[in-house]
């Protein structure tokens, strides 16, 4: 994965971490009660969004195979961080 990338997407599952409380507000505005495993959700999905969008931006194309799985690796490394921040 290019570095560029890479720093992106590392600063979005920190963000994604420190704002955790965004996504219990959607989850709220939207009446779901509980539901750690949505907001889980919502958090990889928007950490997902940005892996796409930031290889897009900086490499002006879709990733490969490889940088893919680069991405999944990272993010398999920091799930356990994630979960817990999502784990009310």
């Amino acid at each position: 994965m290019d570095p560029r990338v890479k720093k992106a997407v590392t600063a979005k599952i920190d963000e994604a971490i420190a704002n955790a409380g965004e996504v219990y507000r959607i989850q709220s505005s939207l009446g779901i009660a509980g539901g750690s495993d949505f907001a889980f959700g919502i958090a990889i999905g928007r950490i997902y969004n940005s892996f796409h969008y930031q290889t897009r931006r900086i490499l002006g194309r879709n990733a490969t195979d490889a940088e893919f799985s680069e991405f999944l690796s990272l993010l398999s490394g920091r799930t356990p961080e994630i979960r817990r921040a999502f784990s009310k």
